[in-house]
């Protein structure tokens, strides 16, 4: 008995790491000297905690065994919130803007390869084969466009790879995959509008002169409101001094009234000072901002409301505006029900010590949840507190 009980505790422990990929509960520095002794390279997920992405990746990808198999053979994992302790200084380091990031790091500290997003299985494990193959990592991918390579399928490769880490690098990568193309098809014209993020940059004379092929696709109200964007980013861009984190009112009215009307422009500007607000955590100019822009919400939508209450009950302590919050997620809930927003109302109610609510609110939305496949475990965790 006694040697059954043993070959049971070491088949257990072969199914446990058989079961995904094991994560090192380490600091950065004691990851990349591990992975420079065992010569091998450091892969990270680069997440953020309020990532949806990034937690449909650990819940769905990162457990599978044959994913499992080869990143804990083949590398050193490491799980890092890039807004949190030593994840702050390494998003500023590798450059990571978008959730969810995966690095290859070598023993050096320098990222070899990247990419970002949800990835499937196959995809997920074959991007890593990537990254152990000189010839095919975002470096030497890098060095073969420097080189004037000029293949199509090479040139829309990299610049989805480096779109949303490295926009100014894309932007030459699609200038020369664009200048090559006399028409565009759908993927292009999506690749391009999301590849131009500014008026100054070459992409935007291209977004111009293809006009008549993108409206094709896309109809022309939504061209133009597109065209508004781009114009708006470039004047934000110059506006905000991120060293100073200070605003330039003055330029960013009379610039944006080139296009928008005074009133438009004053109420763009507010919310680009609230998201900027949210992101410096400067939560009361966030909250102050928030509460005069929605005091009339009957042309928000009912995703925009939830994402307004969750942030007021992940930021904001005040009574008076977390009541407002409640009502802004039990609009979102007569919109447009489902499993977000009646967690939303739930945590908001929990938070404002309405245990019934909170327990109302917290059941029903476990309830959608299982109707349509989601993931309750948190709320499913505060019905469990209440």
């Amino acid at each position: 008995m006694k040697k059954i009980a043993i070959l049971s505790s070491l088949f257990i422990g072969v199914l446990a790491w058989a079961q995904g990929i094991k994560f090192e509960d380490s600091n950065f520095a004691s990851i990349l000297a591990k992975a420079k002794k065992e010569n091998k390279l450091v892969f990270i997920d680069a997440y953020a905690s309020w990532c949806g992405p990034c937690k449909l990746m650990a819940k769905n990808i990162f457990p599978l065994q044959a994913v499992g198999d080869y990143y804990n053979a083949h590398f050193i994992n490491a799980k890092i919130d890039m807004e949190k302790g030593e994840g702050i200084e390494l998003a500023k380091k590798y450059n990571v803007k978008a959730f969810p990031t995966y690095l290859f790091i070598d023993g050096n500290g320098e990222a070899i390869h990247r990419t970002l997003g949800y990835v499937e299985e196959k995809d997920f494990i074959e991007f890593a084969k990537d990254a152990e193959n000189p010839n095919k990592r975002l470096v030497a991918l890098k060095q073969k466009f420097e080189g004037g390579e000029k293949d199509p399928e090479f040139l829309k490769n990299l610049a989805m790879l480096t779109m949303y880490n490295d926009s100014d690098f894309a932007g030459k990568v699609m200038n020369r995959y664009f200048q090559q193309k006399p028409t565009l098809d759908q993927e292009d014209i999506q690749m391009l509008l999301a590849g131009t993020q500014s008026t100054e940059s070459p992409l935007y004379k291209i977004f111009q002169d293809k006009k008549a092929d993108i409206v094709k696709i896309l109809p022309e109200d939504k061209y133009e409101k597109f065209d508004k964007n781009i114009k708006l980013n470039t004047v934000a861009k110059k506006a905000y001094n991120a060293d100073t984190k200070t605003w330039n009112d003055s330029y960013f009215m009379t610039e944006t009234q080139k296009f928008l009307t005074k009133d438009e422009a004053d109420k763009v500007l507010k919310r680009m000072k609230a998201n900027r607000a949210l992101k410096n955590k400067d939560i009361p100019t966030y909250e102050k901002l928030i509460l005069e822009l929605y005091q009339d919400t009957s042309t928000a939508s009912s995703e925009e409301l939830n994402s307004l209450a969750w942030n007021f009950f992940e930021n904001v302590d005040n009574k008076t505006s977390l009541a407002k919050a409640v009502t802004w997620a039990q609009e979102s809930v007569k919109k447009d029900q489902n499993f977000a927003n009646t967690d939303t109302l739930a945590n908001l109610y929990n938070k404002m010590g309405d245990k019934k609510n909170a327990k109302l609110w917290a059941e029903k939305s476990i309830e959608l949840a299982k109707t349509t496949g989601q993931d309750s475990t948190d709320t499913e965790k505060l019905l469990k507190s209440l």
